[in-house]
């Protein structure tokens, strides 16, 4: 293929960033990438196994004379969050990512890029594909279907793993190691419906233009959620002129701060429209000024359409669904007590439906408590119970403790030290990991998660600066070298 990213060293950590992108890889749509790997390996003489759901292990002998060292293993994930902007058509199922490079930022055609967690599975080739690196026994484990749920972690066979030190390449700041992290879940909320038939003018009220984000990084930068911004305003619409609702349609993962949201209403005549488009433009405008300096792009679009004939949501279900959005835990629940006020505890609001028979909301709470989580999970109990909603959990992950002492921790340290002449930072994070899949199941394995930076990831905004996936790399392959001492 003809390769866009060039200058930069190696240059087939690069060329494989490049070769992955080119490959679909939504989360359960990874056959395809991680056949691609198998062949990887099979061409180069290195052990590798597959399972059913499309994880792939492979392992690399230690460079000479350093056999005896304990192996290590290296671990990312091969899915990514598949978004775009509105009005752009791009086929995720079939089609790979289009790269776009600008003064020296790696970005995508109006789509995500995938560098989280592709990355990780390009650095994991190039380390796997050198011939001059030093470094003890190595094991590659790319998993699936990490974004919705950590599935191929946790499907994982963890018997196969004989390495008891562990480098997750999916963090996303090159001069911060996490040692810590959230643990998750996904909450469907769904409800049938019933719908009438009725005659008037259509109304359409638009919210687009947010940040949106990753629901566990970004849920604490007061940015807006679309779907609930839409929430008000059809609470508003509905209760002071007598509007009906069609449809509510925000969201596209559960996973991600909801940037556009889209609702349709009827109202019984024009008189009727003309008050709901104006109260719907005043509210609109307080908006606008509510959320100005965390949101400088948010838009709020209001259209009055055509006479119809529709079949509209009923007044209770409509209440019901409109007390859900209203009433719902959203954003940071808790924080920890102190001067850093690190949140613990947080939920997001990600997808919302009005299909023609059903209503459906997701939620993804997360905690670094199991016993806050729990209370999240009965706060929602009873938030379903009180509007005739099912509820169902899925999806549901651990978190991953602080480790008093950890000897990779420390050797990034020292080889970051070495490289700039900087501290490494050391943090905990509220999103989630794999990490607390692995340590679970080993509970003697000594983890530590690490990335280049990254922007904006789970948005069509994602992008990352090439010379810091440069920097990364020779960070990681000090730290080999460092570990294959040992």
């Amino acid at each position: 293929m003809e390769y866009k990213i060039t200058g930069y060293r190696p240059e087939k950590l690069f060329h494989f960033f490049e070769e992955i992108s080119a490959i679909p890889r939504g989360s359960g749509n990874e056959k395809e990438i991680s056949d691609y790997l198998v062949r990887f390996a099979k061409e180069r003489g290195l052990w590798v196994w597959q399972d059913d759901v499309y994880n792939v292990i492979i392992r690399k002998e230690a460079s000479p004379g350093d056999e005896a060292r304990p192996p290590v293993m290296l671990q990312g994930h091969l899915d990514m969050v598949c978004d775009n902007q509105a009005g752009t058509v791009h086929d995720f199922e079939k089609e790979g990512i289009h790269l776009a490079v600008k003064d020296g930022i790696l970005s995508a055609d109006e789509t995500t890029l995938g560098a989280d967690n592709g990355v990780a599975v390009a650095m994991m080739m190039a380390v796997l594909d050198s011939s001059d690196l030093r470094h003890p026994p190595l094991e590659c484990v790319f998993t699936t279907e990490e974004e919705t749920g950590l599935g191929g972690a946790k499907a994982l066979d963890k018997s196969l793993l004989r390495a008891r030190t562990m480098i997750n390449l999916d963090s996303e700041e090159e001069d911060t190691a996490t040692v810590s992290c959230a643990g998750g879940l996904r909450i469907r909320f769904a409800k049938p419906v019933r719908r009438k038939k009725a005659k008037g003018t259509l109304l359409e009220v638009r919210i687009e233009g947010l940040l949106g984000g990753h629901s566990g990084s970004d849920i604490d930068k007061e940015r807006q959620n679309a779907a609930l911004l839409m929430a008000r305003m059809a609470d508003e619409l509905i209760r002071n002129t007598g509007a009906e609702l069609v449809t509510f349609e925000g969201g596209t993962k559960d996973n991600a701060i909801p940037r556009e949201c889209t609702a349709v209403f009827l109202c019984r005549d024009r008189d009727q429209a003309k008050e709901a488009e104006e109260r719907a433009r005043f509210l609109a405008r307080q908006m606008a000024e509510e959320v100005c300096t965390a949101e400088p792009d948010f838009t709020c679009r209001v259209r009055t359409g055509e006479e119809a004939a529709i079949r509209v949501l009923s007044q209770e279900d409509t209440a019901a669904f409109t007390g859900v959005l209203r009433l719902a835990p959203n954003g940071v629940l808790r924080r920890k007590a102190g001067a850093d006020g690190f949140v613990i505890a947080s939920s997001n609001l990600g997808i919302v439906r009005t299909e023609e028979d059903r209503l459906e909301i997701l939620f993804a709470p997360r905690s670094s408590s199991a016993s806050i989580q729990s209370d999240t999970k009965e706060r929602f109990r009873l938030l379903a119970d009180t509007f005739g909603f099912e509820a169902v959990y899925s999806g549901e992950y651990p978190g991953w403790d602080y480790r008093e002492h950890s000897r990779v921790r420390e050797i990034f340290q020292e080889s970051y030290r070495k490289l700039t002449g900087k501290e490494l930072k050391i943090e905990a994070i509220h999103a989630g990991l794999e990490c607390g899949i692995f340590v679970g199941a080993l509970p003697d394995l000594d983890a530590i998660s690490v990335g280049p930076t990254l922007y904006n990831v789970h948005t069509p905004d994602e992008c990352m600066p090439l010379d810091s996936l440069e920097r990364f790399y020779r960070l990681l392959t000090d730290v080999l070298e460092r570990l294959a001492e040992e």
